[in-house]
């Protein structure tokens, strides 16, 4: 399914559409959160590049979208593709992707704008949770595999504490944190099977997210939703 090529035409979004949204989003994001935001030089300033953050609340795109110091081009599922909100993450130059499949379509539009030069931001556990990053999908490896971009890390934090559901926005005043990691390339073992060198190189990037989030947590002081500790770290 994704060792599959990707071939067609495949529009990339101008630069200017995310950046657009980025402007209106720190206009809405700081008059009601804390926000910090670490690690952004270390996001490459210029070529290719993928970002792979922790998913644990409905705020997490639109938080790590804002703060990203490059304009980026995430893929959201495409349910969330519709009605006026539908029509901004069209407008700000976002993804729709069908999380129930291996969506070529989708994979593809994000390897053209990698080719570009651009910035892709995904979600590879491909729903909220816990955010301790236990199990990922392979979209984010096989197109670091087949574009050769680096993959920065980011943990997202604070977007949804202890006893939230996972449709709550945190309280207004709340510390949302967002940190940027080591860039990472990850390399396929050719001494494996196929299928295995994608299973290989797709732990490697979990395991480096899941040890991000966890330090990152750790120097934050903000748990993840499940920590007890976190809903008075949020000052909830």
């Amino acid at each position: 399914m994704f060792g599959e090529r990707v071939s067609g035409r495949l529009g990339v979004s101008r630069v200017w559409r995310p950046r657009i949204g980025q402007l209106v989003g720190h206009g809405l994001f700081r008059p009601a959160y804390r926000l910090t935001v670490k690690g952004a030089e270390l996001v490459p300033p210029t070529g290719p590049v993928i970002l792979v953050s922790n998913h644990t609340g409905f705020l997490d795109g639109p938080f790590v979208f804002t703060v990203s110091p490059r304009p980026v081009h995430f893929l959201v599922k495409q349910e969330t593709f519709s009605g006026l909100f539908g029509l901004v993450l069209h407008g700000v130059g976002q993804i729709p992707v069908d999380r129930t499949v291996g969506d070529r379509t989708a994979l593809g539009r994000a390897r053209a704008v990698l080719g570009a030069g651009g910035v892709v931001g995904l979600f590879p556990e491909g729903t909220r949770g816990r955010g301790d990053v236990s199990e990922v999908h392979q979209g984010a490896t096989w197109l670091a595999l087949a574009s050769g971009a680096p993959i920065v890390p980011v943990a997202c934090l604070g977007t949804r504490y202890a006893g939230q559901g996972r449709n709550a926005l945190p309280r207004p005043g709340s510390r949302l944190v967002a940190v940027f990691g080591e860039p990472v390339t990850l390399k396929a073992d050719r001494t494996l099977p196929g299928r295995d060198r994608m299973r290989a190189a797709t732990e490697t990037l979990r395991v480096r997210l899941a040890d991000h989030v966890r330090a990152s947590s750790e120097l934050a002081g903000l748990g993840l939703p499940d920590d007890l500790h976190d809903r008075a770290a949020n000052g909830a």
